[in-house]
């Protein structure tokens, strides 16, 4: 804002004031990852966000321990409402489809608690394995001298 329009403003004397945009959330979807035991446990999730303003669609996937919130909300606001409301252990969804990471089955990558078909997102997790973000070239020369890859040069 420049200093023109503040003094503008000083200047103006309507009444009431006008009012400024205020930001609008964007629809999102947010998935959390929270352990649930029993059905108590599932409808006691699901409602710690049906009340929630702006949420607009709740699923709860017990066997994935996974709780789907879509609407107009804050992420973090979601993981706190659910930390507090239930009490239990709750953090971000830390799983993608394995075909979206380059090399799934890297160490860092692959985690044997992932549901079928999932592994940790280490495209945004800083602490995983380098090699599970490797580009192809890096790949190329770690592979070269592999005993699993049958093209591979021996040297005896």
């Amino acid at each position: 804002m420049g200093f023109l329009d503040f003094v503008s403003e000083l200047c103006d004397f309507d009444w009431p004031p006008i009012h400024r945009k205020i930001k609008k959330k964007q629809l999102q979807t947010v998935e959390i990852e929270v352990k649930m035991d029993y059905e108590g446990c599932e409808r006691r999730v699901k409602k710690s966000v049906e009340g929630m303003k702006g949420v607009t669609q709740v699923e709860v996937n017990p066997k994935q321990s996974k709780l789907t919130v879509v609407g107009y909300v804050d992420p973090h606001k979601v993981l706190e409402r659910v930390r507090h409301r239930t009490g239990k252990k709750v953090e971000f969804w830390p799983y993608v489809p394995y075909d979206v990471v380059p090399h799934p089955y890297a160490p860092g990558a692959y985690d044997k608690k992932a549901p079928p078909g999932y592994v940790r997102n280490v495209l945004q997790d800083p602490q995983a394995g380098e090699l599970a973000r490797a580009s192809s070239f890096e790949v190329k020369y770690t592979t070269a001298f592999s005993d699993e890859n049958p093209n591979a040069c021996i040297i005896m």
